[in-house]
């Protein structure tokens, strides 16, 4: 801890007084000890005075003067680094809910175990963030606008229900429409709040516009894409289509084009837990941030208590408040 770890560190110039304070104490001691060995009877007081305590008389200064110090540290303002939850943001949550989300590689099926960790995610955040949800398959539906209320989300990834192809181009383009008209109506003197787009699939885009255009639009409006791989690339994953059996192996290509194209970040998750995982990073990326907060409060709580075991120190072993 360095003194720009403080916010008011001037007030360490009170240990210089501890400090005068620690020496005078000493010095007491040592001039109370020159009268008594000048004026007293030497060998009457071996035989009529209680057994000096030695070291153990100093223990309620020694507190009190630990006690000051503390609290001249609390003084001074020491800060830390804490997650702070955060009152103004814009996420969008866009979901594939492709024919492929069928496959069973992830139990019960990527499908069901994306509903989970999605409805997790969105019961972590703070109440201050505004979400929306986004899910496409051969076409992009906003279902529901960024929003404070998390009911209609919740209720929104619930019906997800399967369709055919992958629309990735148009997914991306219908949340940034989606950030972008609420972030008109949420924006004040600090312009608009921060905003990011959550983006999970399974597999490539087969249909509709490609995925460059929205995302450099995404990366020009300082719009945040995080992007998720879902599945594993095993290629006997397969699903029924139309009679036939079609192997569905994950392909990241079209997530990691997307990340490199916004500057924003990719990740894989072959797994249920992966995913779980992945959520709760980007939640707390999303939903809190650092901020340097006040940290003086333990500092007083164990001044306070020396304080009070200096008080309770004298009184037994002195019979006086020092």
């Amino acid at each position: 801890m360095s003194v720009g770890d403080f916010a008011t560190p001037y007030w360490f110039a009170l240990l210089a007084l501890i400090a005068c304070h620690a020496v005078g104490h000493l010095l007491a001691q040592r001039a109370r000890r020159r009268r008594v060995l000048r004026f007293a009877n030497l060998d009457l007081l071996d035989r009529v005075a209680p057994r000096t305590r030695g070291w153990r008389r100093h223990i309620p200064a020694a507190l009190s003067l630990l006690a000051l110090t503390l609290f001249t540290i609390g003084l001074a303002g020491p800060t830390a680094d804490a997650q702070v939850p955060r009152d103004r943001a814009t996420v969008m949550l866009v979901l594939d809910d492709s024919l492929s989300m069928e496959a069973t590689d992830v139990p019960p099926s990527r499908l069901d175990a994306v509903k989970a960790a999605a409805t997790d995610f969105v019961r972590g955040l703070p109440p201050g963030i505004n979400l929306g949800l986004t899910t496409f398959a051969g076409t992009a539906t906003v279902e529901v606008m960024p929003t404070t209320l998390r009911d209609p989300v919740l209720r929104g990834i619930a019906q997800m229900k399967l369709a055919e192809s992958t629309a990735t181009g148009e997914a991306l383009a219908a949340a940034y429409n989606g950030v972008q008209n609420v972030n008109q109506l949420l924006t004040g003197a600090d312009g608009p709040p921060p905003s990011r787009i959550v983006l999970l699939s399974d597999g490539r885009k087969n249909v509709g516009r490609e995925v460059d255009g929205p995302a450099q639009q995404c990366k020009d409006a300082h719009i945040d894409i995080d992007t998720i791989s879902f599945g594993t690339d095993n290629p006997d994953v397969t699903i029924p289509i139309q009679g036939q059996t079609v192997s569905v192996p994950a392909d990241p290509d079209t997530m990691q084009r997307i990340a490199d194209i916004s500057g924003g970040h990719w990740y894989d998750a072959p797994s249920a837990g992966a995913l779980h995982q992945i959520y709760t990073t980007i939640g707390s990326q999303v939903g809190y941030e650092t901020q340097r907060v006040d940290a003086s409060k333990p500092w007083m709580i164990l001044g306070t208590a020396l304080s009070l075991a200096g008080v309770a120190t004298a009184l037994r072993l002195n019979q006086r408040i020092p």
